[in-house]
């Protein structure tokens, strides 16, 4: 009776030792996190009409927010097949790498419609006009546009680059752009009214081979400089070597106190 008894014991104490390695493994396996790489670029663009950003590095976790074609995302890292990113709004989540497309600082490729921030396709020659010194004003800026001109143009100089120009037709898209996004009340690279900036340029005629554009809201020149110089995307954009051209609109807005709206392309 007491070797049954004994047998039995150990049999019991065998199974809970099974159970208790099972759920130990179990555990080890739901805490698991795979692992994450760098990214040689921290500037990406939307290449899916929408793109889902979920909360985790899979179609799992659940969408927090969706980002359109052509908007500019930033990138922190890669893990597996998705990238960790930052999207407008302060959203902070993860993409699928097969819908969004790396954006080198002073690279250009050839491509499709607004198919990159540096690379669109170009319509009938636009009117360029503008001067190689950047302390030079221009007639067709406002003090706030003249300002943020020479405020951009001491940033390429002081890093080896040429001062931008003004392109006349590039400036007057700019201005239609910041009142656009002031009049329908939206802060976003892709207007209701004339879509993405590579759309924008492409429906008023203007050529060009490279192409991106910068956005704010504040109530401060400089400080509005600074923000873009802070930020890797927008600096990218700022110091990129094929950009020529440029226009600025700064528009009053009751929201930031002022709208920025930057337009670069290089022909």
């Amino acid at each position: 009776m007491n070797v049954i008894m004994i047998k039995k014991k150990n049999i019991l104490r065998a199974l809970m030792i099974i159970i208790f390695i099972f759920v130990i493994c179990g555990v080890s396996t739901s805490f698991g996190m795979q692992h994450y790489y760098k990214v040689d670029f921290s500037t990406a663009i939307v290449t899916a009409t929408t793109l889902n950003v979920r909360s985790g590095p899979g179609t799992q976790y659940k969408v927090i927010t969706t980002v359109k074609k052509n908007e500019y995302i930033r990138v922190f890292a890669g893990v597996g097949d998705w990238y960790i990113v930052q999207v407008e709004g302060d959203f902070v989540g993860a993409v699928s790498r097969k819908y969004v497309r790396p954006i080198y600082p002073n690279s250009s490729s050839s491509g499709g419609t607004g198919g990159s921030t540096n690379t669109g396709s170009s319509g009938n020659t636009g009117t360029s006009s503008g001067t190689t010194n950047n302390q030079q004003t221009n007639s067709s800026l406002s003090a706030d546009e003249q300002e943020i001109f020479n405020l951009i143009n001491k940033q390429r100089t002081n890093n080896g680059l040429q001062a931008l120009k003004i392109d006349n037709e590039v400036q007057r898209v700019a201005k239609i752009k910041a009142q656009d996004m002031v009049t329908n009340n939206y802060f976003s690279h892709t207007s209701p009214i004339y879509g993405s900036p590579f759309d924008m340029l492409k429906s008023f005629k203007i050529s060009y081979k490279t192409a991106g554009e910068n956005i704010a809201g504040n109530s401060n020149n400089s400080a509005a400089v600074n923000a873009w110089m802070n930020s890797a995307g927008h600096k990218a954009n700022i110091l990129n070597g094929n950009f020529n051209y440029t226009g600025i609109g700064v528009v009053s807005s009751s929201k930031y106190g002022k709208v920025f709206v930057q337009m670069f392309i290089g022909k």
